[in-house]
């Protein structure tokens, strides 16, 4: 957001975190934080002898003695691993990624990596249009019947709604506009709670993320909490939003959720749904459709992101250089 501009149409508060916890598992793994802390992939002298393009992450934990509930908290909540496929992936990738957790707590004050945009989520959309229409785009809201048209070679030529037809070489779009060119690859299962009060136990914190790893749940799936509240603008004074959501497992979201929802506390009213997941099958290159995963069940947006940045490499030919200094964009924004 920063490197294209973005953040000029934006206000973003810092998502709370329960600090007690991460001092609770910062005890215990001091020396590994320090490693972390201190390693420079261009700087062998601060390697201490691993290759971490060839040790797992097993194994170089193991040199640490760190116990399991430990590595679970390493590997879910701050390196946002999804299952436990990394321990016996090169560790190079999960040493990256507790350090931009570290870099991001150090960026935004409160104790979190992470930010909410005031007034939520949708505020994201609308500044992106907004930085669109200062470099030309059009934007065409709630267009009902969205149909991608394509000529006899198959390759896409525009999109018709309301008889009038927008011609175009390439779509952007999400699985549910071309549902015969994406395949199911799983289900969500989400709860969504309103409530009074803020959760129990995060110091009476307006917003918050809670990441439940599978091994502790006994399932294949970490489960996600997020709460929000008045204080971003997204609910009346005094309320307060929660989502609880994992990788639907069963076919009953309020058993399976119910290790989420019990941290919640009294409930104004909760409400359950399932969706599923796609992916695209569709070769980009013969159709110029570029479609989009569906949402997984985090709450955190990195399997977003990763997923827009690939599609971008798809569509350009070109990795993005997201690089930015922190330092000038913030005397920028000042």
């Amino acid at each position: 957001m920063l490197h294209v501009g973005i953040s000029k149409f934006l206000l973003f508060f810092n998502v709370r975190n329960s600090l007690s916890t991460l001092s609770h598992y910062k005890r215990r793994a001091r020396k590994f934080f320090i490693y972390v802390q201190d390693y420079d992939e261009n700087d062998p002298k601060t390697h201490d002898g691993f290759d971490l393009t060839r040790v797992t992450t097993r194994e170089l934990v193991s040199k640490y003695g760190l116990d399991d509930k430990t590595l679970d908290f390493i590997g879910h909540a701050i390196a946002l691993h999804r299952d436990d496929r990394y321990l016996n992936e090169p560790a190079l990738d999960t040493v990256k990624r507790m350090k931009l957790y570290a870099e991001s707590v150090a960026r935004f004050q409160g104790g979190s990596p992470y930010i909410y945009p005031l007034y939520g989520l949708g505020e994201l959309p609308q500044a992106f249009a907004r930085l669109s229409a200062v470099y030309g785009g059009t934007c065409m809201l709630n267009k009902p019947e969205c149909k991608v048209e394509f000529n006899e070679e198959g390759k896409v030529i525009g999109v018709t709604s309301e008889g009038e037809t927008a011609r175009c070489k390439k779509v952007v779009c999400d699985p549910s506009y071309l549902p015969n060119k994406v395949r199911k690859v799983g289900k969500v299962a989400r709860a969504i709670a309103i409530m009074s009060h803020p959760i129990p136990n995060t110091n009476d914190s307006h917003s918050v993320q809670v990441i439940l790893p599978q091994k502790q749940l006994g399932r294949i799936s970490d489960m996600y909490l997020f709460c929000c509240s008045y204080s971003h603008n997204v609910a009346p004074k005094g309320k307060f939003i929660a989502f609880v959501s994992t990788e639907a497992e069963t076919d009953n979201p309020e058993t399976e959720l119910k290790p989420g929802t019990d941290l919640l506390g009294p409930v104004d009213e909760i409400f359950y749904d399932m969706y599923d997941r796609y992916e695209p099958v569709n070769e980009p290159t013969l159709d110029n459709c570029f479609i989009s995963t569906s949402y997984d069940a985090t709450t955190h947006f990195e399997s977003t992101v990763i997923d827009v940045l690939n599609m971008y490499t798809l569509i350009t030919g070109k990795v993005v250089d997201l690089s930015v200094d922190l330092s000038a964009a913030s005397a920028a924004e000042e």
